[in-house]
């Protein structure tokens, strides 16, 4: 097997620090062909749909990537924009002002990317440009706040399945969730509070993505971090229990998923009396389809033709300051023993390296 290096390796090169923010993904456009591709990618993914190939793959080519993938453009029609996907677009955005705010923190050569762990740019493409740019130490974040195997997991594999082809694997540290860190439970507080000081104060959904109710009986802790956030969030808020409710989104095929449904819940508010809500989706790290069109849409309708007459989505954090300075933060904590955060080490690695230099050029005389 050949190994993936680099040719003519410099040994005395300078090295640097690498940060991938890692997100679902999106199809590259809003069309038929372009999300049947990414649904193909993605359904197949075994962390994604627990079946047994033989079982599931007849199903999704037959049947699903048929069907599907028509009624999916539609509704990213609905929420495209000029430049492009907002899931790209609003990752993208993220990871430059994440750039700016590493630059104040780091004592070295810290690079920040963004990449989706389906569609483009795909994670290992982005893993082999930190490659050539001499990346030595990688750090890897997920964005979603709590850990599935079905999001989490699955960028693991990945970032396995690439690196275990690389001739020098880096020092690689994996962020598996932040779900009850302080600066993440902070920001979502107080996304809800500026949406309020605008719009009022009302009973406050939190909606979760789903995911089927066998993995958590398999030992997945996805349900119990989504409560264990809410619950947090709910507090900094000051909330009593009345005030608030937590509820799962996103669910398909006919097995049960983790309940409440987000879609239920809403239907049924009005006939208890809640006839205004507001929507905060606290495990999307920044707007995407399930966010701007499920959410601020669909369920809207939902909500309102059963009465409802106040309506709300608070926006994911997206780019918010309060985001990045997590995200910043959550790099900090994870790197700060790195060279690229301390002088002094940055200091000793330079002298090592100079020393790499001198054995190179004493070799490179003798030959």
């Amino acid at each position: 097997m050949n190994f993936l290096g680099l040719s003519n390796f410099d040994h005395g090169a300078r090295p640097a620090a690498g940060v991938v923010l890692v997100n679902l993904g999106t199809p590259d456009a809003p069309d038929t062909a372009s999300v049947r591709r990414y649904l193909a990618e993605f359904l197949a993914d075994p962390r994604v749909v627990e079946l047994p190939r033989w079982q599931w793959l007849p199903i999704l080519h037959g049947v699903i990537l048929r069907l599907r993938p028509r009624r999916s453009a539609h509704a990213y029609r609905q929420v495209w924009t000029d430049a492009g996907s907002p899931l790209l677009v609003h990752s993208e955005r993220l990871a430059t002002a994440v750039v700016a705010r590493v630059a104040e923190i780091a004592a070295g050569p810290v690079l920040v990317r963004s990449a989706m762990r389906y569609g483009r740019p795909a994670l290992g493409t982005v893993l082999r440009e930190l490659q050539a740019a001499n990346v030595r130490r990688l750090l890897i974040l997920p964005m979603y706040p709590q850990y599935s195997g079905t999001t989490t997991g699955s960028v693991f594999d990945a970032l396995a399945d690439e690196l275990k082809r690389w001739r020098w694997v880096p020092e690689t540290a994996f962020v598996s969730d932040y779900h009850r860190h302080a600066g993440y439970l902070e920001a979502i507080a107080e996304s809800v509070r500026a949406h309020w000081a605008v719009h009022g104060r009302h009973h406050l959904l939190l909606s979760f993505h789903g995911i089927p109710k066998r993995y958590l009986h398999a030992g997945d802790p996805y349900h119990c971090q989504c409560h264990a956030t809410a619950r947090k969030v709910a507090d900094l808020l000051g909330l009593g229990e009345g005030d608030w409710t937590l509820a799962f989104q996103s669910r398909v095929g006919r097995e049960p998923w983790l309940r409440p449904y987000t879609d239920e819940i809403l239907a049924a508010m009005p006939g208890r009396g809640i006839r205004a809500v507001d929507v905060v989706c606290p495990g999307f790290a920044v707007d995407c389809l399930e966010t701007l069109e499920e959410i601020a849409v669909e369920n809207r309708d939902r909500f309102r033709a059963a009465g409802g007459e106040h309506y709300g989505y608070i926006a994911a954090l997206n780019d918010r300051t309060e985001h990045v300075s997590l995200i910043a933060q959550l790099i900090r904590e994870r790197c700060t023993h790195w060279p690229e955060f301390s002088a002094a080490a940055m200091q000793d690695e330079a002298a090592s390296r100079a020393l790499v230099v001198e054995r190179q050029r004493k070799l490179s005389a003798k030959d």
